[in-house]
């Protein structure tokens, strides 16, 4: 397997956050997934490729280069695990490990044709380094082709010990017979209409889910998205001025462009220029968010709620990239990445299952969303639809 190369240290190999700052730095020590990785016999054989510090949800960093799509070397992986998921589409390895602070292992797996899930908050263990790895948003786990696999994996890393948050899951074998009521979203955190490929993808899932015997009924985000979308970027500036801050600290001086990437520093001045009222404000409204989508399942008897993970497909290498004026960025992203972020505040799990490719052959995934805790009910109908319309037969233009 393959690992990201930003929280979870291997001793004795390169950790640095996809920054030029880190470039040299060697963890000294194991992560505590990655000696739940070594105790399930599996083989780290190298890291991969992400946006710096996992913040961008492309990935493009200045310190290695772009990451390319397999399955069109044009176009992104996804981010912020994008060379995870771009090896385990192109078939170098069968598993990767990514996390997802905004979307980051889901977002990958929807633009690589991956299976992607994003576990609840506190599941799998972030330390030793971190307890709670951008302030909770971020939870770790992996992208990979079959949801056995996937499932495998999340039962040998899960917290399952005396203190654990929740009760363990265990290993998911198979699906379950019992029919979901599922909210059906469509429009993302601005209220915006996603590209036609991807209502395309969302209309082919929920007719697959009726046809299977699901209930499916029309839905709407329960608070307001465009503010939720302004509350999210103003805590994720936040975290990236207390990195740059803690970074300043130590060097003596005010990091910069020689240090970090401009998004990263435009992101910690969009902070700056925030009260600490404002800030406050922002973090007062997202707890009321994350317990309106908690209210929102058992309200309209929801078990999942299936929605697009992204506002259009991969897009071309450069089009959301850290090089991207700051302000037309920030647009661009909100637009983009409308669907994803809720889940890292509420710490409920979400995944991304790939079942539809556009006719020129790029995938699209759909995004199945629960209450914290309900990976199971996520996993099973996973098996399911993966049995319904296979997606391991298909196999990119580029494959090792």
């Amino acid at each position: 397997m393959l690992l990201k190369d930003l929280l979870s240290g291997y001793a004795g190999k390169p950790l640095t956050s996809g920054s030029r700052l880190y470039q040299h730095y060697i963890a000294d020590t194991d992560a505590e997934l990655v000696r739940r990785y070594k105790s399930a016999g599996l083989i780290i054989v190298a890291k991969t490729n992400l946006s710096e510090f996992g913040i961008m949800p492309v990935t493009e960093p200045d310190l290695f280069g772009p990451c390319r799509n397999p399955w069109d070397l044009r176009r992104t992986p996804g981010g912020s695990s994008g060379g995870a998921a771009a090896s385990v589409a192109a078939g170098i390895v069968p598993v990767a490990h990514g996390g997802d602070g905004g979307g980051s292992i889901r977002i990958p797996a929807s633009c690589c044709g991956l299976f992607g899930l994003k576990p609840t908050r506190g599941r799998n263990p972030s330390g030793p380094d971190a307890s709670e790895h951008w302030m909770g948003f971020a939870a770790e786990h992996v992208l990979t082709r079959s949801v056995r696999d996937s499932a495998a994996f999340f039962a040998a890393t899960e917290d399952a010990g005396p203190h654990a948050q929740r009760p363990p899951v265990g290993f998911v074998a198979g699906p379950a017979k019992r029919r979901l009521r599922i909210g059906v979203l469509l429009e993302n955190g601005l209220g915006q209409r996603p590209a036609p490929e991807v209502v395309a993808a969302l209309d082919a899932t929920v007719k697959l889910l009726a046809g299977l015997g699901h209930h499916l009924d029309e839905t709407h985000l329960p608070y307001d998205g465009g503010l939720f979308i302004d509350d999210f970027l103003a805590l994720w500036a936040q975290g990236a001025q207390s990195l740059a801050d803690n970074i300043g600290r130590h060097l003596g001086r005010p990091a910069d462009g020689r240090e970090l990437e401009p998004f990263s520093l435009g992101l910690a001045d969009m902070a700056r220029r925030m009260t600490g009222p404002q800030l406050a404000a922002a973090g007062a409204r997202l707890n009321a968010d994350a317990l309106a989508y908690d209210t929102w399942f058992p309200a309209h008897q929801f078990d999942l709620v299936v929605s697009p993970v992204l506002s259009s497909g991969p897009p071309l290498l450069g089009e959301v990239g850290p090089s991207v004026p700051f302000d037309t960025l920030v647009a661009r992203l909100k637009a983009y990445v409308g669907y994803t972020p809720i889940h890292n505040i509420a710490g409920a799990p979400s995944m991304s299952v790939p079942l539809y490719w556009t006719p020129d052959g790029l995938p699209v995934g759909t995004m199945l969303s629960a209450r914290a805790g309900n990976e199971r009910t996520l996993f099973e109908l996973a098996y399911e639809l993966e049995a319904a319309r296979p997606w391991a037969h298909r196999i990119p233009p580029v494959h090792a």
